[in-house]
């Protein structure tokens, strides 16, 4: 098993909910530590970045606009094989077939209102890590 750092990024349904508690959670309770934690607004220059792989879809627009409903809170996670077990914790992208117990299937909606964004791969981790915290805003201890 690898300690690795993976990205969450909790999207603007956990946040209008107040869902962001029960999902941290969720994670410390599955022994991950956090390294980084901050909420911040995404702008369109953030947006088109972290989205470029679909930024050419006719739904990237819709996405844009949910992502800037409310502020999102952006947080570094540490354990091992973190990068899969969140994933796992969280269930498939789509909240309708997300299965109850999964952090999508207990609060999520859909495909884009499904509570969290998380990394899915080590070097995607890394870049939305550097994306969304500055040097020396991710801890060790």
């Amino acid at each position: 098993m690898a300690l690795e750092t993976t990205l969450i990024l909790f999207k603007p349904d956990a946040i209008s909910k107040n869902l962001t508690g029960k999902v941290l959670a969720r994670f410390e309770d599955a022994g991950f530590v956090i390294r980084a934690i901050k909420m911040m607004n995404l702008d369109d220059a953030v947006l088109r970045e972290h989205y470029s792989h679909i930024a050419d879809k006719p739904f990237f627009p819709e996405i844009v606009s949910f992502m800037s409903k409310t502020p999102v809170i952006a947080l570094a996670l540490e354990g091992e094989d973190v990068i899969g077990k969140v994933r796992d914790l969280l269930g498939p992208t789509d909240s309708k077939a997300a299965a109850p117990g999964t952090i999508r299937g207990d609060f999520g909606e859909d495909k884009m209102v499904n509570v969290c964004h998380a990394s899915d791969s080590a070097e995607a981790a890394a870049a939305e890590i550097k994306r969304f915290f500055k040097d020396g805003e991710v801890f060790s201890y």
